[in-house]
């Protein structure tokens, strides 16, 4: 595929993101296709598509690292934002799913650059490579600040966390590629599940959380 011969050629930590966002993307849509017509519909938010993009993750993260041209720390800057956004926005209950992610994924992108990267392009630039129109881009970028409190520090510790939680999904991967006889994926996946993905609730928590607090560890 295209976008397996782009992400081959972007930096690891782009893979690897879009492996784990993938996860929870399927996880999320299995819950709500069980869930149909039991609950309530989705909360309506700028970040859910009417339809669901034609696109995969795998191959949005690929256009994403071609284009953009931002650094990979972004990526992991990134990835705490959107972690940061849905732990603050329970209210809303905002789900990581077929209809959301890539919206979203942009947005964090987007703002990830402007943080961490002197260079950068223009939001003109990233709704191109996003798809969308450079009004919406402006306006998702100003929902998504709202949506994290204009938070959009990440200290060196709090970075070293989600280093580190990449890190594990990625031999996680490696894991599921080669399987041993000792070590299987089923035994080696749990091992995110555990993580936790907020600097506000220190490395002591575990999996009994709320679902909405683990969405970005499935």
């Amino acid at each position: 595929m295209a976008e397996e011969e782009d992400l081959a050629d972007a930096p690891r930590v782009v893979g690897v993101l879009s492996a784990l966002l993938e996860r929870v993307v399927d996880r999320n849509d299995a819950e709500l296709a069980a869930g149909a017509g039991a609950a309530p519909p989705a909360p309506a938010s700028a970040f859910r598509a009417t339809a669901r993009p034609d696109i995969s993750v795998r191959a949005y993260m690929a256009r994403i690292a071609r284009f953009a041209g931002c650094s990979p720390a972004c990526y992991v800057a990134a990835y705490a934002y959107l972690d940061r956004l849905l732990r603050r926005g329970r209210r809303r209950a905002l789900a990581v799913d077929s209809y959301s992610v890539h919206r979203l994924l942009i947005t964090a992108v987007l703002a990830a650059v402007k943080f961490m990267d002197d260079v950068r392009y223009n939001n003109a630039h990233f709704a191109r490579v996003g798809g969308i129109s450079l009004p919406e881009m402006n306006y998702l970028e100003v929902d998504f600040l709202f949506a994290v409190g204009f938070d959009l520090n990440v200290s060196p510790e709090t970075f070293g966390h989600y280093c580190a939680v990449l890190q594990a999904e990625m031999l996680c991967l490696e894991l599921e590629r080669t399987p041993t006889p000792t070590t299987s994926p089923a035994a080696a996946g749990p091992r995110l599940h555990s993580c936790c993905l907020s600097e506000d609730d220190g490395a002591t928590s575990s999996s009994s959380g709320s679902s909405q607090q683990q969405q970005l560890a499935a």
